[in-house]
């Protein structure tokens, strides 16, 4: 085995995990409140709460851009994104039916989907691998400017959501920029270099 192959392999529970509590943010905290996160994830949610598109379908076809991108210019982040865009998608997809389960109000909703989805990611971050979205955006711009990975996303998150100002009405918008605001920190903390 190369040692490429072998540091992929030794990436896939973190994938894995990250994967899992990402998908338990999305369908069990946002979901059920129609409440968006940014990045690809926010754009994908917006088409599955008015066209009922899968999430994860949606993640993956908007997430293809970037991977085509991290494969001319930096094979390293396509190869530690692609796998991680392709299992977070279909986790998000096969956890849907879990948006019954929890059926909290919507405050410790955007809390603990904040929470789960920003360890998720930063977990992911953490070990060098991404959902492949607009993480892998930010991974390539932190690299470039030597940010914090956190605050890239939640800048990025913060364009993303307040694009969709419109289409969420007042409450919602700011409940979601809430949970990428708890999201971004969470992970900006799980990604901080000591």
């Amino acid at each position: 085995m190369t040692k490429k192959v072998i540091i992929i392999i030794r990436k896939i529970p973190v994938v894995l995990v990250g994967s899992l509590l990402l998908s338990i943010g999305i369908n069990g905290f946002l979901v059920p409140h129609y409440l968006l996160d940014g990045g690809t994830i926010g754009i994908a949610l917006i088409l599955h709460y008015y066209f009922e598109f899968p999430t994860g379908v949606m993640i993956i076809i908007l997430g293809f851009p970037l991977c085509w991108f991290a494969w001319v210019y930096e094979k390293t982040y396509f190869y530690n994104s692609f796998y991680g865009l392709v299992i977070s998608s279909l986790l998000i997809d096969w956890l849907e039916p879990i948006k019954d389960q929890f059926q909290l109000s919507v405050f410790p909703s955007v809390i603990l989907g904040g929470i789960c989805i920003g360890t998720g990611i930063g977990l992911m971050l953490r070990y060098e691998t991404s959902t492949g979205g607009t993480d892998l955006l930010a991974q390539l711009i932190s690299k470039a400017f030597s940010l914090n990975i956190g605050i890239v996303i939640l800048v990025i998150d913060g364009f993303i959501i307040t694009a969709g100002l419109p289409l969420l009405g007042p409450k919602t918008f700011l409940f979601s920029c809430s949970t990428i605001f708890i999201g971004g920190m969470t992970t900006s903390l799980i990604t901080k270099k000591e």
